[in-house]
């Protein structure tokens, strides 16, 4: 199985000393499940959904021949809730990207993260909201991250610590555990391809 994480800087796992993001996280716990598994982190740093949409098949596409059992996860959202993009525009594109890959590959998709900036947070949540319901009208397998990042002060504080919007290894950490606890992505990534 080859897996492909497309997004933003949290996909990157920018901020973790570590270098591994919740990305390398989820990776390192479901190698002990498959041993053939390969991942793939194509988050970019400040990248918005348009951006997204503009690169992610061709990224993709090189990287999940037809031979290999391949699926796509995307996250992204925070960018534009902090350069204000339309909901709408964040929404038409993650609609246009879902409907495209999920013809070819599994997908699945993260929500949106909180970040700590004025206004940007509850914009994040709205955003985050509005994506789940979209990925609920495609049938898209989707898990919120950011009731459980804000459950706990690791996140916020750990980006405050460092460069205002990325957290370290704590934060990232408590996000793997989220994706991975959830049902969808149990169902998700024990599914036949």
């Amino acid at each position: 199985m080859r897996i492909c994480f497309v997004g933003d800087s949290m996909v990157n796992g920018t901020g973790d000393p570590a270098y591994l993001g919740w990305v390398g996280r989820v990776l390192q716990a479901e190698r002990k499940r498959r041993s053939e598994l390969t991942g793939y982190n194509l988050g970019i740093r400040r990248d918005r959904s348009d951006q997204v949409r503009a690169r992610w098949r061709a990224e993709v596409e090189a990287r999940l021949p037809a031979e290999f059992e391949g699926r796509v996860v995307f996250s992204f959202g925070a960018n534009d809730a902090v350069q204000n993009i339309p909901p709408p525009t964040t929404l038409a594109h993650t609609e246009a990207i879902l409907i495209e890959a999920k013809a070819r590959w599994p997908v699945f998709m993260v929500g949106v993260t909180p970040v700590d900036l004025e206004g940007a947070r509850v914009r994040c949540q709205e955003l985050d909201r509005s994506i789940a319901a979209l990925c609920g009208k495609l049938e898209a397998p989707f898990v919120s991250v950011f009731d459980g990042l804000m459950a706990t002060p690791v996140w916020l504080d750990e980006a405050r610590a460092g460069d205002g919007a990325h957290p370290a290894v704590g934060g990232y950490s408590r996000m793997a555990e989220i994706i991975l606890a959830s049902e969808a992505w149990q169902r998700w990534i024990t599914s036949a391809a």
